[in-house]
């Protein structure tokens, strides 16, 4: 039986930093929030979900990872290219259909995210962004997603910021806004929570967003 964490109750308006395939943590707050910020304005940080995201295969949880160019210490996340010297998409695209190929929903959402993919996107922020908005269209979400203008280290009174704390460092107990509830997924009989939001969508389709909407804690 999984035990219940405390989390933070969905806000009115978030700001949050841009994530590849997001996790459902991100998705939960997301969702659940009438106004979202996106920082577009931030320096690119290693080792975050900003270019990798997990999925469950038949022996693990696998990590993929987006490759980037390295150039100018601290780099504007929108001037951060992808390498695609490497064939990341191609390894990304047999994961995740090693993964997920007879999940019940594949065959529904498959060809949107291969579409994506295998576009030859430069930038990591436009690639991210670009998948989050299918992400919201596939779960038949309509919140708007709206970029800074600038970086603030301090938000306006009223913006819950969200921005680097939700990472994959972070331990179970430390949700920001996901409550751990198990669905079917495709292997194994140990539930795996918090995974890339494709994770859901393939396993569980239309339901997905009653999902990620009933997890928000009673306040």
């Amino acid at each position: 039986m999984l035990e219940k964490y405390p989390v933070q109750p969905a806000p009115d308006k978030l700001l949050i930093d841009l994530h590849y395939l997001p996790c459902l943590d991100y998705m939960t707050g997301l969702v659940q929030t009438g106004r979202v910020q996106i920082e577009a304005h931030e320096q690119y940080q290693k080792q975050s979900y900003r270019n990798r995201c997990y999925v469950l295969t038949a022996n693990k949880v696998d990590v993929l990872t987006v490759p980037v160019q390295h150039g100018v210490r601290h780099q504007p996340i929108r001037d951060l290219r992808i390498d695609n010297g490497q064939p990341w998409r191609s390894h990304h695209w047999r994961s995740v259909q090693a993964a997920y190929g007879k999940a019940p929903f594949f065959e529904y959402y498959a060809p949107d995210f291969e579409m994506v993919l295998r576009r030859n996107q430069p930038f990591l922020f436009d690639l991210n962004l670009e998948l989050l908005t299918l992400c919201l269209k596939l779960l038949r979400v309509s919140t708007p997603l709206n970029l800074t203008e600038c970086y603030e280290k301090t938000p306006p009174p009223g913006l819950f910021d969200a921005r680097s704390r939700i990472n994959p460092r972070n331990g179970p107990a430390m949700h920001l806004f996901y409550h751990p509830k198990p669905y079917m997924q495709n292997f194994g009989q140990n539930f795996v929570p918090n995974l890339s939001i494709i994770d859901l969508l393939f396993c569980q389709g239309p339901d997905a967003l009653q999902y990620l909407k009933s997890e928000r804690m009673k306040e």
